[in-house]
């Protein structure tokens, strides 16, 4: 993962001042028909209670193009050059807005399906209301990519095996929990990972969690890749 600072703001923020002298390819939408779709850099809408965003952030992007049958049924064709740093973190946005402490549970489902080359991960990014910390969840990764900071050791919570890493990239602390074997379904108790981070480890206190987010944080797919999110659910409570 390329911490890089403007980059990173501009991913949460999707602010266009940050892509000037950008340009995007266009590329064709899906063969079946969507509900929507969008082949702008940052390109956006809401559907069902989700926010998707195209999110093409990173330099020396190629074409991408996204489409979305609902929040949580949609896909990314992206076609990037076989170059280093993340070009784009398309994703599904669910706004949360309750502190660590106020939550009763905070699950999530998934249900994927990626290709086999390119180099990506399929990540949910969990940000606190002020983006001080960030914290990554990757479900499954290919080819040269890698998180942010040090490793922590494995652990075990949330359903899943995670190795543990603890960074900053200038704007703010990052924690990446990455599993240790590629899933393409399954479902995260994301609560105690959250409390773990708070009451175990002393990393951050009583955040607000405002923005829940899962997506394909891309850094090549020569020659267009598709990636599809079969079905998501973001509950809390």
């Amino acid at each position: 993962m390329a911490p890089t600072t403007p980059s990173r703001i501009a991913r949460i923020l999707l602010t266009p001042a940050l892509a000037l002298g950008f340009t995007v390819g266009v590329a064709s939408a899906p063969a079946s028909a969507a509900v929507w779709n969008s082949c702008d850099q940052w390109g956006n809408t809401t559907l069902n209670g989700y926010t998707l965003y195209n999110n093409i952030w990173g330099s020396g992007a190629g074409s991408q193009c996204v489409w979305a049958n609902s929040g949580t049924n949609w896909g990314v064709w992206a076609n990037h050059p076989n170059t280093g740093g993340i070009k784009s973190y398309p994703n599904s946005k669910k706004v949360i807005n309750k502190s660590i402490t106020s939550l009763a549970s905070l699950t999530s489902s998934y249900n994927v399906t990626v290709p086999s080359s390119g180099a990506y991960n399929t990540s949910y990014d969990i940000w606190d209301t002020d983006y001080d910390y960030e914290i990554m969840l990757w479900v499954n990764k290919t080819g040269a990519v890698g998180p942010l900071g040090t490793s922590q050791g494995n652990l075990t919570l949330g359903g899943h095996t995670w190795t543990v890493y603890k960074g900053d990239n200038g704007a703010n602390q990052v924690f990446s929990f990455v599993r240790t074997s590629n899933s393409t379904s399954g479902t995260v108790d994301v609560l105690p990972i959250l409390k773990w981070i708070k009451d175990t480890k002393g990393w951050f206190g009583n955040e607000t969690i405002g923005d829940v987010q899962f997506g394909y944080e891309i850094t090549s797919s020569s020659g267009g890749l598709d990636l599809t999110t079969n079905n998501l659910t973001v509950s809390s409570s």
